[in-house]
């Protein structure tokens, strides 16, 4: 019945498409986000769902839409400069198997994130890719969250709809995307159209947030422990009474404290030390190997990289004798370990070049979000409230997700560079309307006689 489920509800997704070309970008953005050719197992994986919509967006757009408003700005030339450096390395990778495994998507999702912008030009437009995403995103997280209230969570427990352990079902970036979420969620409720806030949506909304902080608990995602801390220090910009937000956070921390498991605690405990922890002394190890490997090769050494690293650490290990705890230091030789922070992901993989670009890439859009929060936040005119919450509400996202990004290897991670395709459409967007915005004043002064006609002849 699931399987026949999502066929249908894809096929009548696709069909709608046929009148509303561009639907079939959101199909693109719940499929690539959901991935329920993986859920299915009969007609689904026949279907081919990420292919077919991803031609689909594509076929759409360039025949049907009228694209007016589309441009094309320097974050997506600088994801297309990535996009070419990415195949070179492949093409001169030091394991090429694994390299052609690694671009086979994200070559797919650096494309789509040039290509989503060039299709969001309308307030419409934006808000429904917005939605579609938070939905889709939504479903695993609230399955997760039931999960977790009825069950208990659990440090690679499977929480999620398909055992697999890529793309938002690996259970860290689940609850990095998850915090990431939060702040377009409330966007949602204050200044959508599409679903009008009423109780409904509020409550869901609520529930939907909740499950979201669910998510770093009950995977046990050392990472999302610190979005959330990374959540709740970016709120304190926006919100008015600080003092009142601090009580709050607090007393609610510690009424959930004694519901929390005990394993949660003993992981968290990990994030202070490396000492005692295999997983975070070889991280360290291997941002020193991946740095003296981009010292020698300074353009990288194509995806997957990290296979080819060797390196020998000592790891203290306590052995309880009696009542006493003793630690002895044993050296341990490991190799073949991933990078865990997309910071070295890249450079490991494209080198210095290519660590640069990404840097840039989202370096612009903080800045890019900030220049229209501070320029539109009071404005008050019809159609012009919007657009300040929605740049601070990405900002923060992206921040999230960059705090994330630092422990673990999701540079290339579709969910973000879409929230970075965002970004550029908003950019792209409010642009638009600050050209027409000067535009309006010059032809009323030149109307009233202020400013001379353009076929007016100038005195000698």
């Amino acid at each position: 019945m699931l399987d026949l489920a999502l066929f249908f509800f894809l096929i009548a997704f696709v069909a709608i498409g046929f009148r509303r070309p561009y639907v079939w970008v959101l199909a693109y953005l719940y499929v690539d986000i959901l991935a329920p050719g993986k859920m299915g197992w009969t007609f689904m994986p026949l279907l081919s769902p990420s292919l077919l919509t991803f031609c689909a967006a594509f076929a759409g757009w360039l025949i049907a839409d009228p694209k007016r408003g589309s441009r094309f700005t320097l974050r997506q030339g600088l994801m297309l400069a990535l996009l070419l450096y990415c195949w070179w390395t492949t093409m001169n990778a030091d394991f090429p198997d694994s390299a052609g495994e690694k671009w086979s998507w994200v070559w797919k999702a650096l494309v789509f994130g040039i290509f989503l912008p060039l299709t969001l030009t309308t307030r419409l437009r934006i808000e429904s890719a917005v939605l579609i995403m938070v939905l889709s995103a939504g479903a695993i997280i609230i399955s997760a969250g039931i999960k977790i209230v009825a069950g208990g969570g659990g440090y690679e427990r499977n929480l999620f709809f398909v055992n697999d352990n890529s793309g938002l079902y690996e259970s860290s970036t689940l609850a990095t995307v998850a915090i990431c979420m939060i702040p377009i969620i409330i966007w949602l409720v204050r200044y959508g159209t599409v679903y009008v806030a009423d109780w409904r949506v509020k409550l869901f909304a609520a529930g939907l947030i909740f499950a979201c902080l669910l998510i770093p608990i009950g995977t046990e995602a050392r990472t999302g422990l610190l979005c959330i801390v990374a959540l709740f220090g970016l709120a304190l910009r926006d919100i008015k009474k600080r003092l009142t937000f601090l009580v709050a956070g607090g007393a609610l921390c510690l009424v959930a404290l004694p519901f929390l498991p005990q394993s949660y605690y003993e992981r968290m405990a990990t994030l202070g030390s490396t000492d005692g922890d295999e997983s975070a002394s070889t991280r360290v190890a291997v941002w020193q190997w991946t740095i003296d490997y981009a010292m020698e090769k300074p353009t990288g050494g194509g995806f997957d990289a990290f296979r080819g690293n060797k390196f020998t650490y000592d790891m203290p290990v306590k052995e309880q004798q009696g009542n006493t705890t003793a630690i002895e230091y044993r050296e341990v030789t490991d190799n073949g370990r991933a990078y865990h922070s997309a910071v070295f992901e890249m450079l490991g993989e494209q080198g210095w070049p290519g660590l640069f670009i990404w840097v840039w890439l989202h370096a612009l859009g903080l800045w890019h979000m900030e220049r229209i929060r501070r320029k539109w936040r009071n404005r008050t005119g019809d159609g012009e409230l919007w657009q300040a919450p929605l740049a601070s509400a990405l900002q923060n996202a992206q921040i999230i997700a960059l705090v994330g990004s630092l422990f673990q290897g999701i540079a290339y991670q579709p969910f973000i560079l879409m929230v970075i395709g965002l970004q550029c459409a908003l950019w792209t967007y409010c642009k638009r309307l600050e050209s027409k915005d000067r535009k309006v004043p010059f032809q009323l002064r030149r109307e009233q006689g202020a400013l001379p006609s353009g076929d007016a002849v100038a005195a000698p």
